[in-house]
């Protein structure tokens, strides 16, 4: 089986981007999940925390390039992602050297395409 594919929707490769990004320092704080609740439904939200929890951060990063793939983002979609990202690093007022270089994989991942 293939653990690097999905069939996502979009608001699960949302979830799933955004909960990698709360993630990345492994402390998912209050601000940054209300922010992600904000774009996503609680079992969305749910279901995809518990598929990101299982997974390593090799498999969390090809399944965030398939899914760029898949959904053929345009340009604007993808710069409005890249800012919600950053939105959401900047939910608690905060942007750490964790989150700075995370930012900038996730960045250059999403501008690759």
């Amino acid at each position: 089986m293939n653990t690097t594919s999905t069939n996502w929707t979009h608001d699960e490769f949302k979830a799933y981007i955004l909960l990698y990004a709360a993630n990345c320092d492994h402390i998912e704080n209050r601000q940054e999940r209300e922010y992600i609740l904000s774009k996503v439904d609680r079992k969305t939200y749910e279901d995809i925390h518990y598929e990101l929890d299982a997974d390593n951060d090799y498999q969390s990063i090809q399944k965030i390039i398939a899914s760029i793939e898949r959904f053929d983002y345009s340009e604007s979609e993808l710069q409005r992602l890249t800012a919600e990202i950053m939105e959401l690093f900047l939910a608690d007022d905060e942007l750490d050297t964790v989150e700075q270089c995370i930012y900038m994989m996730l960045k250059k991942i999403l501008n690759k395409n």
